[in-house]
């Protein structure tokens, strides 16, 4: 089981984000502060359940945290100022909608740019040590994903209810069939090189 949190703080918030590395959608993070007494031996690293342990826990965090909220940035935004300070932004507006304000951050990853007034640690694979950050790499993750099934409505040709955006062959293949649309962030490299493809 995981530890609980990096400190012994009583407010102490985990945060975590999804779909850094995505061709398309949002990037999603989520923050979540847990009562003392919280306690649950399945969550981990979302990255280590599958699609229906993550809703099953989704629902048992919502109900048990202490408080939780989930943000997400855009593609427009992505593009405008670029991936990991659209991550680092998505983590601060999760902090910033907070019932209860922190006394300290722990953040899955090795960047974060500090937020006003309370002290932050980064932690490296921070979703598989500490409780608080798991159940945000979940919430940011379930979130995401359900967003990517939803506009896989619109677009059902590139798949995204299977990849969730990412950069497989077959969403780089219908890239290239079909081209971009307004969910594909164009500040990425869509294409290999190669394959040059009019924006």
């Amino acid at each position: 089981m995981l530890k609980k949190q990096y400190t012994s703080y009583t407010y102490e918030c985990g945060t975590d984000e999804a779909g850094r590395g995505c061709l398309a959608g949002p990037v999603t993070a989520a923050a979540v502060i847990l009562t003392k007494r919280f306690r649950n031996k399945m969550i981990n690293d979302s990255k280590k359940l599958n699609a229906g342990n993550r809703l099953e826990l989704r629902s048992i965090i919502e109900k048990k945290a202490l408080c939780y909220s989930v943000h997400h940035i855009f593609m427009e935004e992505i593009d405008k100022i670029n991936i990991l300070n659209a991550s680092i932004l998505a983590m601060h507006k999760c902090i910033e909608k907070l019932k209860n304000v922190p006394e300290f951050i722990s953040v899955d990853g090795n960047r974060f740019k500090t937020y006003p007034n309370i002290p932050h640690e980064c932690i490296i694979k921070g979703d598989g040590k500490y409780l608080n950050v798991a159940a945000a790499s979940i919430l940011a993750k379930t979130y995401r994903d359900a967003y990517m099934e939803t506009i896989h409505e619109e677009y059902p040709m590139y798949n995204w209810k299977k990849n969730k955006g990412y950069p497989t062959a077959e969403h780089r293949e219908a890239i290239k069939k079909y081209g971009i649309t307004k969910y594909h962030r164009k500040s990425f490299r869509l294409l290999p090189e190669q394959l040059e493809l009019a924006i």
